[in-house]
């Protein structure tokens, strides 16, 4: 929100010194964050002047332009010029050349004189052109920063001024003032105004605040106006979507007017551009009272207004000119003709004011956030009036902003007033909380005292009353975020003064820290750190082709999603079963930038509904949801188990002399799910896999000992990688944390180390080509007995020697004893009773 400081100070006490810096720090104390600071004479200085065109020669060039050589007085006639400088005139009389022919001889224009500043800090000065000493420049709109206009020059007669020549032109045009710029949070749509906006400089400073509807006289009530109805057959939560519509009509307007410089400027300042009069004046109101209106070209209106829903297959042309398909959700303002305007977004074109506009007629309606905030988002169409809407506008002052508009008009656009008008609704009932005595200060931390309790929520408008137990506190009607005693606390704490809570650290409690499962997230992360993997995060959202991909093993195989109602992008409508798919998009992503070496992994939640997603209703705000029904809110949550990914593409490390990286492998990808059992003390289980996602030959299923199957590792689809661009061989696993957090024991034994040395016997075996080499290995492992400390396989050959249709396989075995040096013998009977379990299984032949 920008707040024009000139604009301020007529509804609150700013010091005449003040800039747009000190209104903003006043404005920190009570909760508003600083933005920006719009400052007109940042990039603009004079000296800029009034000045009247004496005479104007018209000399053609050889170029095929035209210019003219004119003779601009700069001072009144017959006194003497007071500025001095290169290039300024003595006489008052300055010769400029001008290339612009929207005016004439007489014309009261605007003279930036040797010595100004333009915005792109252009110098003005004097310089010889087309023949002519150019002292000086007649500007345009656009060359002074005030609009986009750059057609021509700024004939101030057409703009409804005829100052006095040498009147200090900043100054006419409202140049000197600057707008200070915060941010307003979502919660508090009171303060996109000026009114709101003063109200809390107020609070800040403790100074007087004049509230901008005190200064509108409006009747108490209207009869005989515009005929509308409200007939809202399909309210949101049961809300209607409209509940006060104010009309007025006022007649013989001349919409072709000049915008008065003023207006323009205080316009310009908050944002917002000049259109014509008519419009300024509407939004000149939306912004110093926060209720939006709209004027409509009553002639082009036919029958009653009514405030309906959309029926099925209807559209409108907005204002922006673009015509929009209709939901059945859409709040809209129609009348015989059909729909005229998206309420509280924008109106239609078709009833739009215009030049040859006589009769306007002024509407200002309180709308429910909901319905706005919905189609706000719909149809992707942001304006002024929505922000305010889906933020909540105050009942109460929709019938003083169309009285404000309707005085403008008639004041500045020549109008008459009828005295009908419409006013139809009923008005919402007043909230009131109870706020106990001591709730306050146990919330905050600060003994507040009665008075400062008192004397806060009074000042925000609210209606304050002294029961046994505290005060029943009535929310004043711009405030529709005070609900709960929790939101009078925090009010309370802002206007007293943030800076007056303690800056003190509460004392832990013994005896608590992190969760067993939080612990063991942490070491898992660690670890998966500690192997060279760099983390990151990705977005959970993925479209369906990527969920059918990665969230089942088996190509067409049943799958279930989440699918969101309102996603960022169509393409990415869903929610991920797999991390897999952002963290695909992630390397491709640093891939195009030139990083081909990766080694990523990404840990979080993944979403697996099954059974019914959500509930039929949502329990109503401010009150705890009882047992029953937070069980069935707990019921409708898809599962969400905690997953973790990597993915590796290129090589393990940079090319360097004498060194040759090594490309990732899969064997890698079993290296890290390895990692992962290990530092949670649960063994995963490796065996020849199948996933649609991974090469078919090189896939591992990871499982643990009960079968339960935990993840997939191994060298990703050919397909999927030419897909994404990403380098051929590139690997990735998925593992299903949670399984193993449940798998893990609570306490990890570190296993003996015996201090007897260690014997070392290979073996290699042939079988049959189609038995996985881990099953061979499990063989020897079992049949070995508890003397076998470990075995590995180092090598697989098939080709010539081996019998056609079987490979051969060779692992090291090592031998220890807890309690004596093994002898030859030992270790070879250990040996020999794990070739026999292999050999019984498998038909496994030593070489």
């Amino acid at each position: 929100m920008r707040i024009p400081l000139s604009w301020l100070r007529e509804f609150a006490e700013v010091p005449a010194g003040a800039t747009a810096e000190d209104v903003m720090t006043e404005l920190v104390k009570v909760g508003f964050e600083e933005e920006d600071v719009h400052r007109p004479t940042d990039t603009l200085q004079g000296p800029i002047v009034v000045g009247q065109v004496l005479s104007l020669v018209k000399e053609p060039q050889t170029n095929g332009k035209t210019i003219n050589w004119c003779q601009v007085r700069v001072v009144p006639e017959g006194q003497d010029q007071t500025l001095t400088g290169d290039g300024i005139d003595p006489s008052g009389v300055q010769g400029i050349i001008c290339g612009a022919h929207n005016f004439v001889e007489g014309d009261k224009v605007v003279v930036t004189l040797p010595g100004a500043v333009l915005p792109g800090n252009f110098h003005i000065s004097a310089r010889k052109t087309y023949g002519h000493l150019s002292a000086g420049m007649i500007a345009s709109v656009r060359e002074l920063g005030i609009g986009e206009d750059h057609d021509g020059i700024l004939v101030l007669s057409r703009i409804g001024l005829d100052p006095e020549i040498g009147t200090d032109a900043m100054e006419l045009l409202g140049l000197y003032d600057q707008a200070a710029e915060i941010n307003v949070t979502p919660d508090r749509g009171y303060a996109f105004s000026i009114r709101g906006v003063a109200r809390e400089y107020a609070h800040a400073t403790g100074t007087t605040f004049t509230d901008p509807a005190s200064r509108v006289t409006a009747p108490a009530e209207l009869s005989g106006g515009y005929g509308v109805k409200i007939n809202d057959d399909a309210p949101i939560y049961g809300k209607p979507g409209c509940d006060r519509f104010v009309a007025r009509t006022v007649r013989g307007v001349d919409a072709t007017k000049p915008t008065p410089p003023w207006m323009v400027s205080r316009l310009r300042l908050a944002g917002i551009r000049s259109i014509s009069l008519p419009v300024d004046i509407s939004n000149y109101v939306m912004l110093e009272l926060g209720q939006p209106t709209h004027c409509y070209d009553k002639d082009t209106l036919s029958g009653d207004i009514v405030v309906r829903r959309a029926l099925a297959g209807e559209k409108i042309t907005t204002l922006d000119g673009k015509e929009r398909a209709l939901d059945a959700e859409d709040l809209l303002i129609t009348d015989a003709s059909g729909p005229i305007g998206i309420a509280g977004v924008m109106g239609g074109a078709a009833t739009e004011v215009g030049d040859s506009t006589s009769t306007v007629l002024v509407e200002a309606a309180h709308f429910d956030e909901v319905s706005i905030a919905r189609s706000r988002r719909r149809h992707k169409l942001p304006s002024e009036a929505s922000k305010r809407f889906e933020r909540g506008v105050d009942w109460h002052v929709a019938g003083i902003a169309a009285q404000r508009v309707v005085d403008l008009l008639v004041e500045l656009a020549g109008g008459t007033a009828d005295q009908a008008g419409t006013d139809v609704g009923n008005a919402p009932g007043s909230v009131s909380i109870e706020l106990p005595q001591a709730f306050a200060a146990a919330r905050i931390g600060i003994d507040f005292t009665e008075e400062q309790i008192v004397t806060s929520l009074e000042d925000l408008g609210a209606a304050v009353e002294k029961n046994d137990g505290g005060w029943t506190v009535t929310a004043p009607s711009w405030r529709n975020d005070l609900e709960t005693k929790e939101d009078l606390s925090e009010e309370i704490a802002r206007l007293v003064g943030y800076d007056k809570i303690p800056a003190t650290l509460p004392v832990a409690p013994p005896g608590r820290g992190l969760t067993r499962v939080q612990q063991q997230r942490r070491r898992l992360i660690q670890a998966l750190a500690d192997a060279g993997l760099t983390e990151v995060l990705s977005y959970p959202f993925v479209s369906k082709s990527a969920n059918d991909t990665f969230g089942v093993a088996e190509q067409g195989a049943d799958r279930t999603a989440v699918k969101l109602a309102n996603p960022i992008s169509e393409e990415q409508g869903f929610l991920r079963t797999s991390i897999l798919p952002g963290l695909i998009e992630v390397a491709k992503r640093n891939h195009s930038r030139g990083f081909r070496d990766l080694a990523l992994f990404e840990s979080g939640l993944v979403f697996l509904p099954g059974g019914t997603v959500g509930t039929a209703s949502i329990p109503p705000l401010g009150v705890k949801p009882s047992d029953e029904v937070l069980d069935g809110l707990y019921d409708g949550v898809p599962a969400q188990p905690f997953h973790f990914a990597a993915v590796l593409t290129g090589h393990d490390s940079p090319a360097a002399a004498g060194h040759a990286p090594r490309p990732w492998d899969w064997a890698d990808a079993l290296d890290l799910a390895r990692v992962a059992g290990d530092v949670l003390g649960v063994e995963v289980l490796v065996s020849q896999g199948s996933h649609q996602a991974f090469h078919p030959g090189r896939a591992a299923r990871l499982s643990l000992r009960n079968g339960e199957v935990v993840g997939y590792a191994g060298e990703l689809h050919p397909k999927l990688l030419a897909a994404s661009d990403m380098p051929a061989r590139s690997v990735a696993l998925e593992l299903n944390a949670d399984a193993l957090f449940d798998a893990a024991p609570d306490v990890i034994v570190a296993r003996h180390i015996s201090t007897f040395p260690v014997a070392t016997q290979d073996v290699a075996l042939v079988v049959p080509a189609e038995v996985p080499a881990a099953d061979v290995l499990a063989a020897l492992r079992e049949g070995a007995g508890e003397l076998l400390e470990d075995v590995a396989l180092f090598d697989v050959y098939a080709g010539k020697g081996i019998e056609e249709g079987k490979k051969s396989l060779a692992f090291g075995l090592r031998f220890r004893a807890n309690d004596r040096t093994l002898t030859a013998d030992e270790a070879s009977a250990a040996r020999e009773s794990a070739v026999a379990l292999a050999a019984e299984r498998f038909g496994a032949v030593q070489r």
